[in-house]
């Protein structure tokens, strides 16, 4: 269960400095923030020298605060002509600003103006989970980790080379600096990462030697004499860091919306990426439908589903705008989605589910019949979640818009027909056994025709008919509404209402019975605005999602064979599933600070079927 995120609050000591009611404690030093973020954080670490030169440098943070040392960080990083290519940053941050309050505490630094205009303007929603922004044309990699940081820190993966450890003081609060939490930190840890701290209280020093940190006084920050700066060195070997590719070319298999965020996502790291699509054209299957909707899901006890919904959507929105800014998005709006409850019992969990998350109102709030039919434009039949911030997409506009994105050579009209190894390069084949590439690592991300390619005995994918039904406007609709079914508001004049979900059913077929089925959705959600229609008149799309037996895609390393990747099995949520499954998948690729956590991750590795089955023939062995 995951617990309700509570902002920051905006106060200020007497002499001006940020200060936390809730800690009895100021943010920084009273003779300066960024200066103490310098001398302490970065002159603590050996930056910028450390960094010069490397393809990645990782720092992990321990409090956000409001970004100074961020900021910091990323202006010494910005002005260094030897920096690092690719710099990554990871903060944990239990009270997170809003962005308004932001914009008054960045006010006094003038020299970080720019780059903190570009952090506001990038802010996430305040909701729990990881946020990953980027900026400096994804040269800066900034992941937020909002809650608790003891809940929080086991739930990251990366390789800290240097750890920024701020906090309020030990005094004010003493989890901050406890032994389970710098365990925590050490665990995050590169072999020879280094550590800094303007605190020299003897259970901070004691609580770092003890997670095999060697740490010593330094020379403190204007009135306060002393620092500590410590060198991981672990008492034991630690376990090696996953298999990487051997060269950074990639074949991804599918091109329609999961194949072109993989393509997307690993060209920007600098990746050569080809995307082998067996249509004439990308984005002909699930992916060529009129239009489809991007929400969150909320659930009383914030389950997998609920927790991977929500990092997904909030990435895609940044994701999104970030398309929006260099001209190149897709089309998109955020007109707002009313999930409306479909009766009494489902009305009391969504509540139930406000009250357990407690969302800013940006995020999901509940409204009554009257209000959600103010929102909607038409009188819909019960009340229920707005999603302010969701809306549609159209699926085939995003695929054309991460292809044109990633640069990559997409080789249309090849149908791959068998992989084969050769050393550590990989051969993809067609039907007459000719080579279309070779690549050091294959995605697959062709849905349920993966399997074909690379058979497991643990995996089992279906395959699921959706049918939509398209409509002529319908009154004045002007936002998505969700009830059992789904229904846009008009996207160049064509309402798109459904789907069908017709398991194991492989009719590509248009059907009548399909769009009467359409139409009584409708009418449980607008009624009496299927009166006038005739199934048999009707317009429409049929087209095939693949699900996994969990309902969770698969997204990570395939068991059958190393450098071999899954992205597929994102059943109805491609749309807002796809783009966070691809910057996972290349942050696994490239040994990077992961974008979700630990348990989200391994809810979506491919090799969660096998572990499961070894885990049930253990424990039936291990029965009298």
């Amino acid at each position: 269960m995951t617990d309700p995120l509570i902002p920051a609050r905006l106060a200020f000591a007497a002499d001006g400095t940020p200060f936390s009611p809730d800690y009895d404690d100021v943010y920084h030093s009273a003779d300066g923030g960024a200066a103490q973020a310098h001398h302490v954080f970065l002159a603590g670490n050996g930056l910028p020298a450390r960094w010069q030169d490397a393809a990645r440098f990782t720092i992990l943070e321990t409090g956000f605060g409001f970004g100074l040392s961020f900021l910091a960080a990323w202006h010494a990083w910005q002005e260094d002509p030897r920096r690092s290519a690719r710099l990554h940053f990871v903060s944990v941050e239990k009270h997170p600003f809003s962005a308004q309050d932001l914009a008054v505490l960045h006010a006094p630094h003038a020299d970080l103006a720019p780059l903190a205009s570009e952090l506001r303007d990038a802010w996430p929603m305040l909701v729990p989970g990881l946020h990953r922004l980027e900026f400096a044309q994804g040269r800066v990699v900034l992941t937020l980790a909002f809650g608790d940081a003891a809940a929080l820190l086991p739930q990251l993966r990366l390789a800290a080379d240097a750890v920024f450890l701020d906090g309020f003081a030990p005094a004010k609060n003493p989890d901050m600096w406890s032994p389970e939490l710098m365990k925590a930190v050490a665990r995050l840890c590169a072999p020879g990462a280094t550590a800094a701290t303007w605190s020299v209280a003897t259970p901070v020093r004691e609580s770092l030697r003890a997670a095999g940190f060697a740490a010593e006084k330094r020379r403190g920050f204007a009135r306060k004499s002393e620092m500590l700066v410590a060198r991981f060195v672990p008492p034991r070997s630690l376990r090696p860091p996953p298999p990487r590719p051997a060269e950074r070319s990639a074949a991804v298999v599918g091109a329609g919306i999961a194949g072109a965020a993989v393509g997307e996502r690993l060209a920007a790291r600098g990746w050569e990426v080809t995307l082998v699509e067996r249509h004439l054209e990308p984005a002909l299957e699930a992916s060529g439908n009129h239009a489809g909707t991007f929400h969150p899901v909320l659930s009383s006890d914030d389950s997998h589903l609920a927790r991977l919904t929500r990092a997904a959507f909030t990435y895609l929105l940044e994701h999104w705008r970030q398309f929006d800014a260099i001209g190149a998005a897709p089309e998109w709006r955020r007109c707002g989605v009313l999930q409306l409850a479909r009766d009494a019992r489902e009305e009391a969990a969504q509540q139930a589910a406000l009250e357990a998350l407690a969302p800013p109102l940006d995020y999901a709030q509940r409204l009554d019949a009257r209000q959600a039919s103010a929102c909607a434009g038409v009188k819909v039949a019960a009340g229920g979640l707005w999603f302010p911030e969701a809306g549609w997409i159209r699926p085939r506009s995003y695929a054309r818009a991460l292809l044109r994105r990633s640069g990559a050579r997409l080789l249309a009209g090849r149908e791959v027909a068998a992989l084969e190894q050769a050393g550590t390069r990989w051969i993809l084949r067609d039907r007459e056994g000719e080579s279309i590439v070779e690549a050091g690592a294959i995605v697959l991300a062709n849905a349920a025709d993966a399997m074909r390619l690379a058979p497991s005995e643990h995996i089992r994918l279906r395959r699921v008919r959706g049918q939509l039904t398209y409509l002529p406007p319908i009154g004045t609709l002007r936002c998505v509404l969700l009830r059992g079914g789904m229904v846009l508001p008009p996207i160049e004049g064509i309402t798109v209402t459904g789907a069908s979900f017709d398991l194991d059913d492989t009719d590509p077929s248009v059907r009548a019975e399909s769009h009467e089925g359409n139409l009584e959705r409708l009418e449980r959600i607008v009624p009496g605005a299927s009166a006038e229609f005739d199934p048999r008149q009707l317009a429409g799309r049929t087209s095939f999602r693949t699900v996994a037996r969990d309902r969770l895609p698969l997204v990570g390393p395939l068991e059958q064979a190393p450098g071999l990747y899954g992205a597929l099995a994102f059943g109805s949520r491609g749309l807002l599933w796809a783009g966070l499954g691809a910057e996972l998948l290349a942050s696994q690729m490239e040994g990077e600070p992961l974008p979700l956590e630990v348990a989200l991750a391994d809810a979506l590795a491919p090799a969660r079927f096998a572990l499961k089955a070894r885990r049930r023939a253990g424990s039936t062995a291990s029965r009298p």
